[in-house]
């Protein structure tokens, strides 16, 4: 496994002082009425080796501004960074192709990536042993449960090399225990990948999500936009240690402060 992370994450982050960089971002979309503005002058960084949620109501523009991130689609106004190359993105469907088995869906991230064809089925064998799913190389999509073919999708996205992970609520479809269990997981990963020699980290997570425990057991930053359109809100840096359970006293202390801004911003969305 060791020797799997350690290729899986050989990244030159330190090289840079940040791993995203979003500045005066905004975005609107044609509409019935004319031009409607989803996010309005968003401006985060995302530092290397760090792990930030974002967070907000149902609709204030989270996904929009991860696919932005992501090149999926240009901002009306600002600009994006992400200099240590494209993103990799995990949907919270896992996005497998179904006449594919486990390893060759991780295969294909690497065909695409470049990876010589004889080097693809180890590769990929030791990025299904990062998730702990030794022996699934040969399953199919539908032999797979839900926890497992998100395992996959998250093999596949670390299987890209990039320094930036974005994930669009990967874990919301998924039942409490399994969710939990996958928490575990990530959290594992991603601080596995940054116990290198590289001060600045290895591997750096923007997190999309509208559960506020999960946010704050997951994140070193917790990023609250504002409902529509989605503006900067609040901020708040978590100093509990990991690993942290969703139960424990501090994340649900946290929790309750952030979920009152989260109720006070969708309060003030319903005056408007």
């Amino acid at each position: 496994m060791a020797t799997a992370l350690a290729k899986a994450t050989d990244r030159t982050a330190a090289a840079h002082e940040y791993a995203a960089r979003i500045e005066h971002v905004s975005k609107s979309f044609d509409g019935p009425a004319g031009p409607q503005l989803v996010l309005d002058d968003i401006t985060l960084d995302v530092a290397p080796g760090e792990f930030v949620t974002l967070l907000g109501a149902s609709g204030c523009g989270k996904s929009t501004l991860l696919n932005l991130v992501a090149g999926l689609d240009a901002p009306t106004a600002g600009a994006i960074e992400t200099p240590g190359g494209r993103p990799a993105l995990m949907f919270q469907e896992h996005a497998l192709f179904p006449w594919l088995t486990a390893g060759k869906n991780i295969e294909l991230a690497l065909r695409l990536r470049g990876v010589a064809k004889s080097d693809r089925r180890d590769r990929a064998e030791e990025l299904l042993s990062l998730v702990r799913l030794e022996g699934a190389y040969g399953k199919r999509v539908h032999e797979l449960s839900g926890g497992m073919r998100q395992r996959v999708a998250m093999a596949r996205a670390l299987a890209q090399e990039s320094q930036l992970l974005l994930m669009d609520e990967p874990f919301a479809a998924l039942d409490a225990i399994t969710r939990d269990v996958l928490h575990d997981e990530l959290t594992r990963i991603w601080r596995t990948a940054n116990t290198g020699d590289s001060v600045a980290g290895n591997l750096s997570v923007l997190f999309v999500t509208h559960n506020v425990r999960e946010a704050v057991r997951l994140a070193q930053r917790v990023v609250l936009l504002s409902s529509r359109p989605g503006r900067v809100a609040h901020e708040w840096t978590v100093d509990i240690e990991q690993p942290r359970r969703i139960e424990d006293a501090e994340v649900a202390e946290l929790s309750v402060e952030i979920t009152e801004q989260l109720r006070g911003e969708i309060r003030r969305h319903g005056q408007h």
